[in-house]
């Protein structure tokens, strides 16, 4: 049960660098003159930290194998992390960094409801049940009533 908390603690920590990555990548946005731009750098700084962190971890090097063997849809998380990111630094200084957090994590939400329950992408089937779905309720509502204050 400890372990489980530690986890917890880190998804909080790690929850806390998205808006402050919102906000950065806004700010890189009016030096650099543009969302995509903005978002092509960010990813290029990402990149390399994480080129730093695969030396530093000594993962090993993907065989060809390994590689062709990924699902065509594992591709994807590339672009869909460009288009997360691309999307927030557009959203954040016209939403403001609260209401854009609320709706990507609604949209999170949502999604991960209808992943669970079908298992989608290979995951575990966790079926939809009263309580997450009035969970996500809740978020959802708490988006909007952020959105009209």
């Amino acid at each position: 049960m400890r372990a489980e908390w530690i986890l917890v603690l880190v998804a909080l920590v790690a929850g806390t660098a998205v808006p402050v990555q919102f906000a950065v990548n806004a700010q890189l946005r009016g030096a650099v003159g543009g969302p995509i731009t903005a978002a092509a750098l960010s990813f290029f700084v990402g990149t390399i930290a994480l080129l730093v962190a695969v030396l530093v971890a000594r993962e090993g090097t993907p065989t060809l194998a390994g590689l062709s063997g990924a699902p065509w849809w594992a591709w994807a998380g590339g672009f869909l992390g460009a288009f997360y990111v691309a999307a927030s630094i557009i959203l954040t200084p016209r939403l403001g960094a609260v209401t854009t957090i609320g709706f990507i994590i609604s949209g999170q939400v949502l999604a991960s409801i209808i992943l669970d329950q079908f298992g989608l992408l290979n995951l575990p089937v966790h079926p939809i049940t009263l309580p997450r779905l009035g969970g996500a309720v809740l978020v959802v509502t708490g988006a909007i009533i952020v959105l009209r204050s």
